[in-house]
């Protein structure tokens, strides 16, 4: 398996980004991810007109430009292969299937990307010879949690919180029937928001809002949220694309325990001021618990027009608690995270000064 071709979809991604470093550099301290699918070929689907990381560019990594969408790039991606044949080195290997849509233009783009796209992934892969499709979903099937202290596990029924929500559950439940079918192994991966290195200008906007003390907290900003550090994402990943038990399976893949967004805010000040030696303003832009409900409404309104509002969306959620367990990923998987939040967001404000000149 060390040698059979590897392929990730959403590669130049934020995650994709950190699971081919995890790739390249193995994972310290985690037993057999230390250096994973060593001898692999990497093939990456990229969007079209992406630029690579310098690190990952050429040596083993393979690119190519193309979109989930697109049935025949996906089809080109995978080999070219025709139903009944295999690919040249489909020989059993694993797919990483990253590429999604969370913010979309169009309400309709979550169904296109996030299901239909999925589909063209997985039956390409199963006519390239793949062994195992490990596919990334998300806490949103599942909505919100129906009280503060609750927990979110692998029993928990679907809920979806609107059209990401509900592409992700059909998403789910289409890898789940190609799964059943036997041709080829899936797993899917749960995550909730992650955090770390190579991360989008948009994180870094949110670490600048803290620092000029413009950070929303909506209510009482004790709700608790799960977050995935990358690096815990990317050893979860790896372990359910290489522990056989894994097949057919559900992981929520997380940090140890859920955080507080005022855990999370308080702990970015810190780190901004006595390690980074950044000025911090220490105020909040606090909202109404009910700013919450409105927001929830409005965003379900622009929604059924077709249309989307990322800072609509992301408000509606910011006084919800939106927490799981990983108690499965642990005993099975033997998932253990390594990083928590202040070690994780220490890395963050590095990156983020180095590769975004934040606070420099």
């Amino acid at each position: 398996m060390q040698t059979s071709p590897v392929w990730i979809t959403g590669a130049d991604g934020w995650l994709g980004t950190n699971l081919l470093a995890a790739l390249h550099q193995g994972i310290a301290g985690v037993p057999g991810l230390e250096r994973p699918f060593a001898s692999a070929k990497l093939h990456c689907l990229v969007a079209p007109g992406s630029e690579p990381h310098a690190e990952f560019a050429g040596g083993r990594v393979v690119r190519r430009e193309g979109d989930v969408r697109d049935a025949a790039a996906v089809e080109r991606f995978f080999g070219g292969s025709s139903p009944g044949s295999t690919s040249p080195g489909g020989d059993g290997g694993t797919v990483f299937h990253l590429a999604g849509i969370i913010h979309p233009r169009r309400v309709r783009d979550l169904e296109d990307v996030n299901v239909t796209g999925t589909r063209h992934v997985l039956e390409a892969a199963r006519r390239a010879g793949a062994r195992r499709a490990v596919v990334m979903s998300s806490n949103s099937p599942l909505g919100c949690n129906p009280h503060p202290d609750h927990l979110f596990d692998e029993q928990s029924p679907y809920h979806p919180y609107m059209g990401y929500g509900r592409s992700k559950m059909r998403m789910e439940e289409l890898v789940n029937e190609l799964g059943a079918k036997g041709s080829m192994e899936t797993v899917l991966v749960r995550a909730p928001w992650f955090y770390g290195p190579y991360q989008p200008a948009r994180q870094v906007l949110f670490f600048r809002m803290i620092q000029g003390g413009k950070a929303p907290i909506v209510g009482s900003g004790e709700s608790r949220r799960s977050m995935a550090y990358l690096e815990n994402l990317a050893q979860g990943l790896l372990l359910a694309a290489t522990v056989e038990a894994a097949a057919g399976r559900t992981y929520w893949i997380a940090d140890e325990r859920p955080y507080s967004m005022n855990e999370v805010i308080d702990t970015i000040e810190r780190l901004m001021e006595t390690e980074f030696g950044l000025e911090v303003a220490h105020k909040r832009l606090r909202l109404p618990n009910f700013a919450g409900s409105v927001a929830t409404v409005l965003d379900g309104l622009i929604q059924r027009t077709g249309l989307y509002h990322q800072k609509m969306h992301v408000l509606s959620e910011m006084n919800k608690t939106i927490a799981c367990a990983i108690d499965r990923a642990k005993v099975e998987l033997g998932y253990a995270p390594t990083v928590s939040l202040e070690e994780g967001m220490r890395r963050s404000l590095v990156d983020a000064r180095e590769r975004h000149d934040f606070g420099r």
